[in-house]
Parts: C-alpha cells; sequence; structure tokens
C-alpha cells in the first residue's frame, strides 16, 4: 500500500468516526470567583454526598436555550447572528443564590440580580435561532445553575443539600460573554464534559 493511500484510508475512517450531530446550547458562565465561592459553600456536600453525580465546576452555566442534537453543518448558521446579538447587548447583572431540586435528584442553585433582563436575553437568543431555521423546543426559561444528580438508589441527597444551601447568597457579577457550547452526553460512558464552540464579548468585548 503506497503512503498516499495509507493517509487516504485514515482520512475515511477519521470521517467515519466524527459524529454527524452534536448537543448544542447556549449559555451565560458565572465567573470563576463567583464559581468558587459556591464551591466552598458546597464542600461539606461534596464530603458528605460523594455518590452524587457533581458537575465539574468549570462546567457550570446557565442555559439560556436548549437546541439538543443538531447537524454539524446546523451550528456555523448561528454564529454570526449570536455574534451579532452579544455585540449589541450590555451584561446582565446577576447572582447565585439558594438551592433546589428538580423532582428529587437534580440539584441546583438559584438565580437573583436582574432576572428580568435574563429573561429578555434569552428571548432574544431563541429569536435568532429561530430566524436560522434550527427546531428547539422552546420551553420555558427556569433560570437556575445545574449543580448534581442523585443516583436512582439515593434520590434524597439532591433534596437534603438543596436544604443545606438555603441560606447561600453570592455576590454579584456581570454576565458578559455569551457561550455557544457543545457536549459529548451519550458518546461514552465517562461523565458528561462541556466545550465552547465559540464565546462573544458582550457590548463588543473581547
Amino acid at each position: 500500500m503506497t503512503e498516499s493511500a495509507g493517509q487516504g484510508t485514515k482520512s475515511s475512517v477519521n470521517e467515519q468516526l466524527r459524529p454527524a450531530t452534536i448537543r448544542v446550547f447556549i449559555a451565560l458562565a458565572p465567573p470563576d470567583d463567583a464559581k468558587e465561592e459556591l464551591a466552598r459553600e458546597l464542600g461539606p456536600a461534596y464530603a458528605a454526598y460523594p455518590r452524587m453525580r457533581w458537575n465539574r465546576i468549570e462546567d457550570w452555566h446557565i442555559t439560556l436555550a436548549f437546541l439538543g442534537e443538531l447537524p454539524v453543518g446546523a451550528v456555523p448558521l448561528l454564529r454570526p447572528p449570536l455574534a451579532d446579538l452579544a455585540a449589541a447587548r450590555r451584561p446582565v447583572s446577576l447572582a447565585l443564590r439558594g438551592g433546589g431540586h428538580f423532582g428529587e435528584r437534580v440539584l441546583w442553585t438559584g438565580i437573583e440580580g436582574d432576572v428580568e433582563g435574563l429573561h429578555l436575553l434569552a428571548t432574544e437568543v431563541r429569536g435568532v435561532v429561530k430566524e436560522c431555521g434550527v427546531p428547539f423546543e422552546d420551553r420555558p426559561l427556569r433560570p437556575h445553575l445545574t449543580l448534581a444528580r442523585a443516583r436512582r438508589d439515593d434520590p434524597t441527597c439532591a433534596v437534603e443539600i438543596a436544604a443545606t444551601l438555603a441560606p447561600f447568597t453570592g455576590r454579584r457579577w456581570p454576565a458578559d460573554r455569551l457561550h455557544l457550547v457543545g457536549s459529548n452526553i451519550g458518546r461514552g460512558p465517562g461523565p458528561i464534559h462541556y466545550r465552547d464552540i465559540e464565546s462573544w464579548g458582550f457590548g463588543g468585548r473581547a
């Protein structure tokens, strides 16, 4: 086999392995010091509930629009209008506060501050997605940051931890960057990881 033929075969295999879809959402992310503040508050819970499926702190985010599985080719359509939207926007002042749970298994912390501005931003983001012709389930926004999921055989953990988070109030911070995020969910047995496909500073911030 010639070298060029071998390279061609390798390229073909890589193309077959590359996923044709990607799970995508659009989000805001707290700054590192705000995340570290909450992580310190969660320290006792990390120790007391090691079987919880804790999200990595670097993956904490506030979802504005969950788009689900998209064809890889649809993602570039979103980039220019989202960049334009971010450039025309001012930062939103937010804070992390308290705790709660969806059902008995999903643990979250709440969002306070300019919640009205957050809802308006989410509406604008979803409008951009619709204008791009990208279908998604337009669920009502429930501002939160997901922290962990309890295992099916121990569902009370999330409820108990949420109660301990009730007094927590984090510092205010400006949400000044819009993130287009992809995840590897469903692509292997390991933990879910997220990565920025691209992000844009508000008001022209780089």
